[in-house]
Order: structure tokens, then sequence, then C-alpha cells
């Protein structure tokens, strides 16, 4: 039991930093692009920590299999280069054993991804989309700044406001461009406005009444502009599109899955079923992959290992999408990609597996 506590610590250990990293790395990179969606008017800029908490599950679950996987490989590579697997050896620890001991911690690691894939992440996404129709639902005063220009409309119509009140429904300083048509046949409309403020009528329609300003249409490049001095011009704002319906496949309940017949759900169903079972798999053939000569380094095997698991996780996806086209039956779905790189465990383990058990007298290194 030392033993297998003190492997179990250094492979967690090791998997919880390179993990800490990994997720690192994609969570920026995604919340830079949720920040862009928010200084474009498209998102409300308190909504986007909730919705990175949303996706963490999600994360996770593609990040701790390749953490697992890395983990074994550094650690194991330290001892084999600090010599310490030659001192167990000694001791009467056998490779066969070291694979016994490994399997602890991945299968630890494999529950905690089976309940993230099967039950928390779907909710996660669920959450996330419900959030992104909301947002969908929010008119340009909910997510409009003081002082800053937000293209809206697929960069049709550009939107600036000096000032702006606490409940969003008095502006000033108001600059408003929209353009219309394209190539020959665009044009370009200008507002400006001291102030204004948004009127919702009975039927449910919106305005944008101006106060004190210009009109200005014309074509780009040409000079027959017209101008149009106003002292109240009503401006009618687009309705909102509500959608309250999530179709995402990701956010749909693994219950719910396992009871439809549709081939795609199939898929979804055995693609979060195919990642808990990546960890032990994974965790199988990095033992053998970790096992370096102290001169030749650590890293000497590192790439063909992450490249070995990066053809296994590519294989799954494409495994997935054969599945959802059917060109592949359902029966056989994503299990013959576990199986293939199963026996390739097994091959980089043979000499391990077929090794003979050590005389009970040589399980141990005389005192």
């Amino acid at each position: 039991m030392i033993i297998f506590r003190y492997l179990s610590r250094e492979v967690l250990t090791t998997l919880a930093a390179v993990s800490g990293v990994l997720l690192l790395i994609i969570m920026s990179g995604r919340f830079i692009k949720y920040l862009a969606q928010a200084a474009a008017g498209q998102l409300d800029p308190g909504v986007l920590f909730m919705i990175m908490g949303y996706r963490l599950p999600g994360f996770v679950v593609l990040i701790l299999p390749l953490g697992m996987f890395l983990g074994i490989l550094l650690a194991y590579g330290r001892m084999y280069l600090d010599s310490e697997m030659a001192v167990l050896s000694a001791t009467g620890v056998s490779d066969r054993k070291i694979l016994a001991y490994t399997q602890g911690p991945a299968l630890l690691v494999a529950l905690l991804v089976a309940w993230l894939s099967l039950w928390v992440a779907p909710a996660g996404v669920l959450k996330t989309q419900q959030l992104f129709n909301e947002q969908d639902a929010m008119t340009e005063f909910d997510t409009l700044a003081a002082g800053r220009f937000q293209s809206l409309g697929s960069g049709q119509r550009v939107t600036y406001a000096g000032g702006l009140s606490d409940d969003r429904t008095e502006l000033e300083t108001i600059f408003i461009a929209e353009s219309t048509g394209s190539g020959e046949d665009a044009s370009v409309g200008v507002l400006v406005a001291e102030t204004g403020r948004q009127q919702m009528n009975a039927d449910g329609s919106r305005y944008l009444v101006l106060q004190n300003g210009y009109r200005y249409d014309g074509r780009p490049g040409a000079a027959d502009f017209r101008t149009i001095q106003y002292d109240t011009y009503g401006v009618l704002l687009p309705k909102p599109e509500v959608v309250t319906e999530v179709t995402d496949r990701e956010a749909m309940p693994s219950a719910r899955l396992l009871d439809s017949p549709d081939l795609k759900d199939r898929a979804e169903l055995q693609w979060r079923l195919a990642i808990p079972l990546l960890v032990p798999i994974v965790a199988f053939f990095a033992v053998p992959l970790s096992r370096v000569n102290p001169r030749q380094g650590r890293f000497l095997k590192l790439l063909p290992a992450i490249i070995l698991y990066m053809a296994y996780l590519a294989l799954l996806v494409s495994a997935r999408g054969w599945m959802e086209a059917g060109k592949t039956p359902a029966a056989l779905g994503l299990w013959w990609v576990h199986g293939l790189f199963l026996a390739i465990g097994v091959l980089l383990n043979f000499r391990a597996l077929t090794a003979p058990n050590a005389p009970a007298g040589d399980q141990h290194a005389t005192a």
C-alpha cells in the first residue's frame, strides 16, 4: 500500500498540475472570444463568468484524460531518471504490479470524468444555451455601453451614446449609422441627436425617440446627400427574437439519449461514455511509454506518446461522425476504437503481461 500510495500521489499531483495549465489555456481562449462578443454588444458583460462557469465541466471532461496520460508519462519518466523504478524492481515490484497500481488512480479519474460527462457537462451546456437565448432576446439598449461604438445587426448598424441613464431609457449625445443594400445600391443613413429615450407602445412595438438632431442620407462617394434637421424623430426598433427551446444535442440529458432511437442521439451517448473509458486505456499504454533510459532524458518518448494519444482521440471523433452518417452500425459505434487501442496497449505491455511471477522468496530484496 505504501508503494501504491506513492505512485498514485506522484501521478495525481502531476495530473493536477498539467490539467490546471491546460484548463487555463483553454479557458483563456474561450473567455477572450466571449469578451469580444460582449465588447461588440452581443453579450451582457455581467453573464460572462456565468457562461464560463457552466462551460467549465465540458472543458474538464476533455482535459482530464490528457492530463492523466501526461501525468503518468512525466511522473514515471522522472522516477526512471532518478532510478526509483530500478529500486522498486529490485524490491520485487514487477512491471505487472506497476500496471495494476496505475489503474487505481486511473479508475478514480475515469469515475470523475464519467460523472462530469454524463450528468454535469450536459446540464452546463443546457444552462449556457438558455443564457444565450436570453441574450438573443435582449434589445440593444440592454447591452449598450456609454462612450463606446457598438456594431449591431451583422455590422449594418453602429450605435454610440455619450451618456446613458441607470434604467437604460435615456440617452445623450447619440450617433446612429445604418447601411442598406450592397455594391452600387449601397446607401448610408446617419442620425445624430442631443438626447433620446426609449418608448414602449401598447402593441409591444418599441421606438427610439430622438430630440434636436440631424439625419443624413446618401450613397458613399456621391455628393447627393440629403440633410434633415428635426426637433423630434422616432426610429422603429426591431423586435427581439425570443427563443426558449434548446435544440443542442450536447445539452440533452443522458437518460433521454438512452431512450432515443435517433442515430445521432445514440452517437452522442456513446461519445459521453467513450471519454471515461478512454482514461484507463491510455493509462494502460502510458506506463510502457514512460519507460526511458536515464541517459536519454525524460522527454524522449513524449512526442510519439502524444501522437498516439491524438490518433486515439481523432479516431474516436471520426468514428462518431461515421456513426452519425450511418456508415458504421450503431452496435459497433465507437467501441471498436477502444478495442483497437486496447490491443495496442497489450502489445506494448506484452513483456510485462507474459513475464513469469517471481518466486515467493524473491519478492523482497535482502536487508
